[in-house]
C-alpha cells in the first residue's frame, strides 16, 4: 500500500498564506507516523517551516511496503529519514550519492529485553537464548559477537511476535526502546529489563536526515533552513507544547494512541536518545567525525562493512553542531 500523503502547511488555519506549489519540500519518513518523528511534525504544526524558510513541508510517511528512499533517488523527494550509519556506508559502497546531514538520534534505540531476575546485566544476556531478526543478526549482532562474546548459536530468529519471549523466561528479545518494552508491559503485565545497545558501545547515530549530494551543492541554503527548523522542532517537541504535533501524528497514523506517544517521549528523554552526549553542548542533530569514524572501525572489526569504504563521503558536518535551538530547551 502506498504511503499516505499528508500536506502539512503550517497548520490548517493558515492555509490561505501557504507558499506556492513550487515551494513545497517533501520529506519522507522511514516508518508510520509516531512520536519518534515528533520534531518534524512539530515544525509543521507550529508553522515554523513556512515562517522561517518560506516553504511548505509535505511529510510522506513510510511503512512496511514503502521505500521512500527510492523516491528521493528518483528526484521526487527532497529529504529522507535515514536509519543508522550503516545505510550511509552502504550507499557509498554502492556509489549512491546520498549524504547524512543531521543525526536526530544520538543513540541508536535498539534494545535487548529480558525477564527480571534472569538477566539483570548486559553480561547476563550471554546466558540466554536471544531472539534476533535477520537484519539485526547481520548488523549489530555481529558486533555483539565480535566485541562482547555473544554467540551465533544462542540466537534464534525473531519473527516480531513476543509470544515465545513471554512464554520462556530464559529468552531475551530484540526490540525498539519505545515498542517492545511497551508491548510487554501491556501484554505480559510486567516491566522487562531493558539493555540499550548504544550504552554498551554500539555508537551509531540513528534517525538521520539525508539528502542527495546534488541538493547540497545546488541548494545549501534550503538544506540549512530545513535542518535548522527541524532541530528547533525537536526541542519544542521534547520540551514544549507538543499537543498539535501529536494530533498530526494521530491523523497520519490512526493506530497510534496517546499513551503510546507519551511512553515514547518519556523513553526518548529518559535514555537520552535525542539530547545527550555531543548534543548537550553542540545541539540536537550534531554529527562528529570522531563518532562516525569510531562506529565505522567497529563495523569493520565485526566484519559488517569493508575496510576500504570512503566512509567520510557518507555524511557532512556542514549543517549541524552550531547549537541551533538550544535556547528552546526549557526543562
Amino acid at each position: 500500500m502506498f504511503a499516505e500523503r499528508i500536506l502539512l502547511a503550517a497548520g490548517l488555519t493558515v492555509a490561505a498564506t501557504a507558499a506556492s506549489a513550487q515551494d513545497t519540500v517533501v520529506f519522507g519518513t522511514n516508518w508510520l507516523a509516531q512520536a519518534e518523528h515528533g520534531g518534524f511534525y512539530q515544525s509543521v504544526a507550529d508553522g515554523t517551516y513556512l515562517n522561517e524558510c518560506g516553504f511548505n513541508v509535505e511529510i510522506l510517511q513510510g511503512g512496511p511496503q514503502v521505500n521512500n528512499r527510492a523516491l528521493m533517488l528518483a528526484g521526487r523527494m527532497d529529504f529522507h529519514m535515514g536509519g543508522d550509519l550503516l545505510q550511509g556506508f552502504s550507499a557509498v559502497q554502492e556509489g549512491v550519492p546520498v549524504v547524512n546531514i543531521a543525526a536526530i538520534f544520538q543513540k541508536h534505540p535498539q534494545v535487548i529485553v529480558a525477564h527480571p531476575g534472569e538477566a539483570d546485566s548486559w553480561e547476563d544476556l550471554k546466558d540466554l537464548t536471544l531472539l534476533i531478526g535477520d537484519n539485526g543478526f547481520q548488523s549489530y549482532y555481529q558486533w555483539m559477537i565480535a566485541a562482547h562474546g555473544f554467540t551465533a548459536e544462542q540466537r534464534q530468529p525473531y519473527t516480531f511476535n513476543p509470544a515465545p519471549f513471554l512464554a520462556d523466561t530464559r529468552m531475551g528479545m530484540q526490540g525498539y526502546l519505545s515498542s517492545e518494552p511497551y508491548l510487554i508491559e501491556k501484554e505480559g503485565g510486567f516491566t522487562p529489563n531493558v539493555f540499550l545497545i548504544a550504552d554498551n558501545g554500539y555508537s551509531s547515530y540513528a534517525t538521520t536526515i539525508e539528502t542527495m549530494a546534488d541538493t547540497i551543492a545546488e541548494s545549501p541554503e534550503k538544506v540549512q533552513c530545513f535542518v535548522d527548523v527541524s532541530l528547533k522542532g525537536w526541542y519544542n517537541y521534547l520540551y514544549g507544547d507538543n499537543a498539535a504535533a501529536n494530533e498530526l501524528i494521530k491523523t497520519a497514523n490512526p493506530e497510534i494512541t496517546d499513551d503510546k506517544i507519551a511512553f515514547a517521549i518519556e523513553k526518548m528523554k529518559e535514555w537520552g536518545i535525542v539530547d545527550s552526549g555531543d548534543a548537550e553542548t553542540m545541539g540536537i542533530g550534531v554529527i562528529t567525525d570522531d563518532k562516525v569514524e569510531d562506529f565505522y572501525n567497529k563495523m569493520v572489526e565485526a566484519g559488517v562493512v569493508e575496510a576500504d569504504i570512503d566512509w567520510q563521503a557518507s555524511y557532512t558536518t556542514q549543517f549541524v553542531g552550531n547549537g541551533v535551538g538550544m535556547d528552546l530547551k526549557t526543562n
